[in-house]
């Protein structure tokens, strides 16, 4: 299973490794989510939803939603982490403002870092549909902790 910890690499060297290699985290995988570009404090995601995507009403999933908002929050702070340091996301809002389906074409999430200290990331990210309306943001509260040793 891909990983993108690496020993004496600070998060964004992780990222960027993972990015050159071609390797998405698991989950993105599973769900046809793309991490497809990061910088420092940055990350971008892109999706297509389709119908395996869908709730019973016949739209998007909004845990689908979260997810991708939730990759993006998760890498735009991943990116700013010191070596030898890992987060866990501690709390996620997501407002939902405008419905997907399979017509919406790819969908593109957008996280930013606002702030990181030796303990908390605050991180925020945008859902935009193929035409550029923003469908969904959140925003998102990061434990950062210092990972145990490898053995």
């Amino acid at each position: 299973m891909p990983t993108i910890t690496a020993e004496g690499l600070d998060g964004l060297a992780q990222v960027r490794a993972m990015l050159a290699t071609g390797r998405q985290p698991p989950l993105g995988e599973k769900l046809g989510i793309s991490l497809v570009e990061a910088e420092y404090g940055y990350a971008v995601f892109e999706a297509t939803p389709d119908g395996s995507s869908y709730n019973p009403m016949g739209s998007v999933h909004g845990g689908y939603i979260a997810t991708i908002l939730d990759s993006a929050c998760g890498i735009a702070a991943h990116t700013a982490l010191r070596p030898g340091y890992g987060y866990t996301t501690l709390e996620l809002k997501v407002s939902f403002v405008k419905g997907l389906s399979s017509t919406s074409g790819v969908i593109r999430a957008t996280g930013r870092l606002i702030s990181i200290g030796r303990r908390a990331a605050f991180t925020e990210a945008t859902l935009k549909n193929d035409q550029g309306a923003i469908c969904a943001t959140g925003t998102s509260t990061l434990l950062v902790f210092e990972l145990p040793p490898t053995k």
